[in-house]
C-alpha cells in the first residue's frame, strides 16, 4: 500500500498517525469549502436585483474568482480523500514516485511531487 511505507526514507514515509492527521485536515477543508460555497450561493440569491446592479464589476469579479477557487480546492480535497481510500495517496500522479512527507503535511491535497509540480507550472 502506497500510503504507509512508500520508502524507507524518512522524508517520504507516512505513518498511520500522519495519515490520520492528514485525513482529518482534508475532511476539515472539505467541510469548510462546502460551507463557504453554500454561504456564497445564499448571499447571491438573497440579495435583491437592485443591489447586484449597484455592485461594481470588480466586486462581482472577486466573488466569482473566490467561488471558482473554492470549487477548485474542494475538488482537490475530494480527490485526495479518494486517493486515500484507494491506497494511492502519497504517490505522484505523474511520475509515481513518493510525494515528500513535509509537502503533504503542508499541502495535504498535493497530487504531484515537487519536481513534477514545478514542471507542470513551467508548462503553463
Amino acid at each position: 500500500m502506497v500510503n504507509h511505507q512508500i520508502t524507507g526514507d524518512r522524508n517520504t514515509t507516512l505513518s498511520a498517525e500522519d495519515l490520520a492527521a492528514l485525513r482529518e485536515n482534508l475532511h476539515e477543508q472539505l467541510l469548510f469549502r462546502r460551507e463557504q460555497l453554500q454561504q456564497m450561493a445564499a448571499a447571491a440569491t438573497s440579495r435583491t436585483e437592485a443591489l447586484l446592479i449597484r455592485q461594481t464589476a470588480s466586486q462581482l469579479e472577486v466573488r466569482v474568482k473566490l467561488a471558482a477557487t473554492a470549487r477548485m480546492v474542494l475538488a482537490d480535497v475530494e480527490a485526495a480523500l479518494a486517493r486515500m481510500d484507494e491506497g494511492r495517496y502519497g504517490a505522484c500522479g505523474l511520475c509515481g514516485l513518493p510525494v515528500d512527507r513535509e509537502r503533504l503535511l503542508i499541502v495535504p491535497q498535493a497530487r504531484y511531487c515537487s519536481r513534477c509540480q514545478q514542471v507542470r507550472e513551467a508548462g503553463r
